[in-house]
């Protein structure tokens, strides 16, 4: 939209953080001159917070790369020579088809916190490798698998609270950064309202959590000792919804109760496959009807052969009214005082069904069951890393999915909502790859998957890993994310087996990450002692800053900014619906780079071209897609009428969700905000997993392959098929190392353990667990080189409880050492009462390697801020000294948050620098660097901020 001659408006979708919220670009003379939220957008309504406006920073950064790299000097010492686009292509073409023609397994492709996984997945299963994955292995894969094997969606990307009609609301351990508009604007309009109570049980009383009406103060890594303790107090009061319970999930399905068979805990099924109950009103036992069954929920009941079965639900009752979740423990594991756990499940209750919500909607149901009304329990519950990165972030998520059904609220107003394409089945029905193609050909699967048994495991014949990172092997085998944080340890020491090529894309692995970011540097630079080669032979990085990691590549692919190319938020990935519409956007360049630059995604479909990939090429070798990212985004079908953009489909722009590839769909996008949005009818809005019109549409979108019913698991029979893998059963079972690993942590019920590292050898002597998370206004690494962010967090502290501090003599603002069994950082510490006695935490990504992201050399980012990292380790030792992933034990989730510290006062007061202070890298200064960046002083010039630096003259200012 032109403003005046020299003025536009363009549309396009934020990259500040994951919100991917729509903003207005204001440009003058082809110059970023404002950002502002887009009122028209569905996720943000116009609301941008300070990251997104301070995008302009993040565009004009000195510290952006500007040409081709290829390294000359040693790995870290930053010397480079620019090369050509032409060069550097043909460097990693020759490169990655080596590594083709002799074992494409040899390529490990890992990538950052980019929204591109559709495209890069799908190019490394055409490269034939199965070795990659994204960030998600330490970020957020314990609540997706959870959620995804127990209700078919979960918390934050798939599903949401009823913002607008729950009426009691808990929070668990969400970080500010992580979708946070979308969550304030829900906080806000909670708070808003005089009768709706919001709950936050997190360690740390900040962002979200300061404005809660209750804060529960919880030690980290209990949290599903909490959530058991409510599932417990509900099931002595009774207080459950039956209906719901006996309609929509597993519960009344018998299971065979024999123990030492191979059928010992799986369902009992009849010679249809359909599941069985006991009908009391029958009298037998029957296959289950949903709406027509009357099931027993307890009991013991004879198969007719002898066999006992007892209906999933009893064990339910076994795992949480015995011992394990009495009050009195659990407070003292907690924190959480006993008689307060009582109280808020004595609320949870009330709220749920003394204040349910009635909507006059008929809906029929997958089984044929007419309803005159939609049931709403306005309880909601969300969830993210503070759960997520435990050792038990897994199972603590399945137990608030279970407290969920016992409430009956999974997608029924005021309660939590699933968000489109979700859900899914239980598991999705896409398998993962479980090897690698032969040389020369193409993964027969996508690496990343669901598995659901043993049998879709990638091992091989031996039982051992077939993926550098060890997904979905038997130590890991639900890592449906892939396990990013082991690939350069594993790499590095070559188990599972050696690689040739490292390529990586938005991955700040050499600092903030990683766990650990001088671990990732050694790893990165030893070199084998017999050849002298480096350990990982080849690195190939992409990104569009000047990171800490940019040194230590052999080949540098520069990246643009998220204004100058083309993105797909897609349906296929992680797209940006609300729990009413299904929605989809793009970004698009509103303005064109002024270096040597090129969009990465148009970077792997020309190396896809050039290697002659399959889907990449036509049958004579041309370019599929010459023009790059936006051809691929218009033309690729991932299936018959499915592609990454669901809008404007057809060749006539007709057809929404399926339909025929469309050469304008990229215009129909940009003349509409760059997003698409397709409501779903009132009819169609809850009870999706068995809500037969949904399921249809949903069908006929494309988001599923056929309409029925899904079955939500309070019961997870597959577990239970590991778990008989491991005592010997079945043609797929785990090598003698893994069986007790399997027993242990693969069960049909959620169930809670404590972490390793509050029970190891270690965990007398350091006391405290240690935290860290992202400010609000920052997001990854990203943010803590903008100019404007940095303003408002350029050095981050140790907050700790005054208490804790006092009693070992430390004072506000002294600088401490921080020291795990791993490593030790010195700090400056900060009082906070806010705050779980027994813990400390800072803010992450604000310190700086000195020499990266063109900073100055005085920056406080380098001097007195300081990485986490530092005293977390991606191998940790067990209990009998093994060596093992400081992960968790059934997803492989990197656990962060169970690191454990002690701190104690320096010596040396006077000094007020951080340490480690590792040796600078090499400055980047391709850039003009003021020593004042400004914006605005002249509303009547351009906004030009490198060629105006503040002077003497005030009157010149």
């Amino acid at each position: 939209m032109k403003i005046d001659n020299s003025t536009e408006i363009k549309t396009t979708t934020c990259y500040m953080c994951a919100c991917r919220c729509g903003i207005n670009v204001h440009l003058k003379d082809g110059r970023v001159k404002y950002i502002e939220g887009n009122p028209d957008h569905p996720v943000n309504e116009g609301v941008l917070c300070a990251k997104g406006s301070a995008g302009i920073m993040q565009h004009y950064s000195p510290a952006r790369l500007t040409s081709p790299l290829k390294r000359v000097g040693p790995r870290g010492s930053g010397e480079f020579e620019e090369i050509s686009w032409e060069e550097a292509m043909e460097i990693a073409t020759e490169k990655l088809a080596t590594v083709r023609k002799k074992d494409p397994k040899r390529l490990a492709f890992f990538t950052g916190r980019d929204q591109s996984q559709a495209l890069t997945g799908w190019f490394s299963a055409k490269f034939g490798t199965h070795n990659y994955a994204a960030h998600g292995g330490f970020c957020s894969v314990n609540m997706a698998a959870a959620g995804l094997y127990t209700v078919g969606g979960s918390f934050w990307e798939f599903g949401e609270p009823d913002w607008h009609q729950t009426k009691y609301f808990m929070m668990f351990g969400v970080a500010e950064d992580h979708d946070s508009n979308p969550i304030k604007k829900g906080i806000g309009t909670v708070k808003s309202r005089k009768d709706t109570k919001y709950v936050s049980v997190n360690p740390v009383q900040s962002g979200y959590a300061a404005i809660a009406d209750e804060w529960l103060g919880i030690r980290p890594g209990t949290d599903g000792l909490f959530v058991g303790a409510l599932i417990s107090e509900l099931l002595k009061s009774e207080k459950i919804d039956w209906d719901f319970l006996i309609r929509y999930t597993n519960s009344p399905w018998l299971v065979i109760d024999n123990p030492g068979s191979a059928y010992h805990g799986l369902f009992a099924r009849d010679g249809a496959d359909n599941p069985l109950c006991y009908d009391q009103d029958l009298g037998k036992i029957t296959p289950f009807k949903s709406g027509t069954s009357k099931p027993a929920m307890v009991g013991e009941f004879d198969l007719g052969d002898g066999t006992v079965a007892v209906p999933a639900f009893q064990h339910i009752i076994q795992e949480f009214m015995g011992e394990k979740y009495d009050l009195g423990m659990v407070e003292t594991e907690t924190g959480i005082a006993a008689k307060d756990i009582k109280r808020i499940a004595a609320e949870i209750a009330e709220t749920a069904f003394d204040n349910e919500i009635i909507i006059d909607q008929p809906w029929t149901d997958s089984f044929g069951n007419k309803h005159e009304k939609m049931i709403g329990r306005p309880v909601s519950f969300h969830a993210m890393r503070g759960i997520a990165a435990h050792k038990n972030g897994f199972e603590t998520c399945r137990m608030i999915h279970l407290l969920q059904m016992l409430l009956g609220a999974i997608d029924v107003p005021g309660a939590f909502r699933y968000k489109p394409p979700f859900p899914r089945p239980t598991p999705p029905h896409k398998k993962n790859a479980t090897n690698a193609a032969a040389p020369g050909e193409e993964c027969t699967a996508e690496p990343l998957g669901f598995p659901s048994g043993p049998e879709d495991l990638a091992v091989d014949e031996n039982g051992n890993p077939t993926r550098l990172d060890k997904a979905f092997s038997w130590e890991y085998p639900l890592a449906i994310h892939g396990m990013m944080h082991m690939v350069l340890h594993n790499a590095w020491a070559g188990d599972p087996y050696k690689i040739d090529v490292l390529m990586m894309y938005m991955a700040n692995m050499a600092w903030n990450s990683s766990m650990n970011a001088e671990n990732a540097i050694k790893y990165l630079t030893d070199k084998d002692p017999e050849t002298g080669d480096y350990k990982i032979p080849y690195f190939i990085y992409s990104d569009a800053f000047y990171s800490e990691t940019v040194p230590y590549a052999d080949l540098v692919l520069p990246d643009t900014t998220y204004l100058e190319r083309w993105d797909a938020i897609s349906m296929l990935d992680r797209p940006i619906g609300t729990a009413e519409a299904a929605a989809d956007s793009i970004r698009h360049p509103v303005v064109a780079p002024d270096r040597d630059v090129r969009p990465f995604q148009d970077v792997v479909l020309d190396l896809g071209a050039r290697l002659g990939l399959p889907g990449m090429v036509d049958d004579d070798g041309k370019a599929l897609y010459p023009g790059g990212y936006s051809e691929y985004l218009m033309g690729h079908e991932r299936a018959p009428g499915v592609g990454p953009l669901s809008g404007w489909r057809g060749k006539d722009g007709e057809s929404h969700g399926k339909g025929a590839p469309n050469k304008d769909q990229l215009k129909k996008y940009i003349d509409n905000g760059c997003y698409w949005e397709f409501e779903l009818p009132k009819d169609q809005q809850y009870y999706r997993f068995a809500n037969q019109e949904y399921l249809e549409t949903a069908t006929k979108m494309g988001w599923m392959g056929s309409p029925e019913a899904i079955t939500l698991n309070v019961y997870n029979e597959m577990l239970q098929k590991f778990h008989l893998a491991a005592e010997g059963h079945g043609e797929h079972t785990p090598p003698e190392a893994q069986k007790d690993h399997i027993k242990t942590y693969f069960n049909p019920v959620p169930t809670w353990y404590p972490v390793l590292e509050h029970v190891d050898k270690y965990s007398s002597e350091y006391p405290l667990s240690a935290l860290t998370q992202r400010p609000a206004h920052m997001y990854h690494s990203w943010g803590s080189q903008n100019v404007w962010l940095r303003q408002l967090t350029s050095q981050n502290y140790l907050y700790i409880n005054s208490d804790t501090a006092k009693s070992q003599g430390i004072d506000d603002l002294d600088w401490v050492w921080v020291e795990s069994p791993y490593g030790k950082v010195r700090v400056q510490a900060k009082y906070m009462d806010g705050l779980n006695p027994g813990t400390v935490w800072t803010w992450n990504a604000i310190g700086k390697r000195r020499g990266a992201w063109s900073l100055d050399e005085k920056s406080p980012e380098f001097q007195k801020a300081f990485l986490l990292n530092h005293v977390i380790s991606e191998v940790l030792e067990d209990q009998d000294g093994n060596k093992i992933s400081n992960s968790d034990p059934v997803t492989g989730q990197g656990a962060w948050f169970d690191t454990r510290v002690k701190v104690t006062k320096a010596d040396d007061q006077s000094d007020e620098t951080t340490a480690p202070l590792l040796d600078p890298v090499k400055f980047y200064d391709k850039h003009p660097r003021p020593d004042v960046m400004q914006y605005g002083f002249d509303k009547n010039q351009p906004f030009d901020e490198y060629e105006r630096s503040l002077g003497t003259d005030k009157e010149e200012v």
